[in-house]
């Protein structure tokens, strides 16, 4: 009966708390009759301790957590499948509460630990050289689910060592700025110093370039951008990336400049360019990249292009690659080749898909000439 009056006088739907930001606990400890302060211990057990049991919050009075254990459903994705390359990189297989998969990738490395997260149930954008693109897109993941890869990922690093993610980079399975609002909520989290504590300039949001929600970053506290370019002009591009038939080259850098003058304090922006041989890595392209980007305050990052079945594509060769860097460099533009990670499971740049087998898309993704 209790409970029963606690959710007919208050009015709430269950809620998962990964998806409850500080400020939000704090209105649900309000409406419970309870001290908003309460918010910040909780938020420290969920995300930095990893407890996902009211009961074990022992600073936290009794009452509340009875209330709050009445309105809440813990919705943790499940561990499929988890796999280590070579080269130490781990990928993880998660099964959503519905059944939907989503993939997730840790790259270690010296002083960091970068976490690759997914934020759609693959992806609607079908560039041509992505294997999500073969999944075609199911439904957008909710700040909950987006969250839970960070909460489990740091959950197993504590449990083999003492490390925790350092930094989260949006570029898995789907178009982050297609899911704007979730994402944004776990941005929140992400960032929040009772929470991960991931400073902003270490969470990076990748775009294949959907304008209107590189507009809506204007509004939200900073955090670092990468625009995925692949190719100089519109004619490339619309073959690789079909999103830029709807918005050009020129209404592209136009979001990307007002983005740039809408931070108060220099923003982090960089250009992904994956590399694919005679396609988009020969010097005419480089000059008309740099004369692209001009004076803009931004890297460019230059991405060895990884195989996966299906595709049609060849990587530039190592020459090719290094003399696409020294134009840019000419030009003046902070330049870098990424290093390829966990391409021996399929983990590394372009290569997520949570399909398998006979369930991959056999339709042969292409240069469209």
């Amino acid at each position: 009966m209790q409970a029963d009056s606690l959710s007919r006088d208050t009015d709430r739907i269950l809620k998962n708390p990964l998806s409850l930001t500080r400020r939000q606990f704090a209105d649900l400890c309000l409406s419970l009759g309870e001290k908003a302060i309460h918010a910040k211990a909780i938020i420290k057990y969920i995300h930095r301790a990893g407890i996902c049991d009211y009961a074990e919050m022992r600073d936290i009075k009794p009452a509340l957590c009875d209330k709050l254990a009445q309105i809440s459903v813990w919705d943790l994705p499940t561990i499929v499948e988890e796999q280590r390359a070579a080269d130490n990189t781990y990928k993880w297989l998660f099964r959503l509460k519905d059944g939907c998969l989503v993939e997730t990738v840790l790259i270690p490395a010296d002083h960091r630990n970068t976490l690759c997260v997914s934020t759609q149930v693959g992806c609607a954008l079908n560039c041509a050289f992505c294997a999500t693109a073969r999944q075609g897109f199911k439904r957008n993941l909710n700040s909950a689910e987006i969250i839970a890869q960070l909460w489990l990922v740091n959950r197993r690093l504590r449990a083999v060592s003492a490390q925790k993610v350092s930094n989260v980079v949006f570029m898995g399975m789907g178009e982050p700025l297609l899911n704007f609002d979730a994402v944004i909520d776990a941005v929140s989290l992400m960032t929040d110093d009772y929470a991960y504590g991931i400073p902003s300039r270490r969470v990076t949001l990748s775009t294949s370039g959907y304008v209107p929600g590189i507009l809506r970053l204007k509004t939200v506290p900073s955090v670092a951008l990468t625009v995925s370019l692949h190719a100089p002009t519109d004619a490339l591009r619309d073959r690789l990336v079909p999103l830029n038939r709807k918005y050009p080259i020129a209404v592209l850098m136009d979001a990307v400049r007002q983005f740039l003058e809408s931070r108060s304090a220099p923003a982090c922006l960089s250009f992904a360019y994956v590399m694919l041989k005679d396609i988009n890595d020969t010097v005419a392209c480089a000059v008309a990249l740099a004369r692209l980007i001009g004076d803009l305050p931004a890297k460019v990052n230059l991405i060895p292009f990884n195989d996966f079945e299906h595709s049609t594509f060849l990587s530039s060769q190592p020459d090719a690659i290094s003399q696409f860097r020294n134009i840019l460099s000419e030009y003046g533009i902070v330049t870098t080749v990424r290093r390829s990670r966990g391409a021996d499971i399929s983990a590394a740049c372009g290569q997520l898909s949570a399909l398998k087998g006979n369930e991959m898309r056999k339709t042969r993704l292409q240069y469209a000439e």
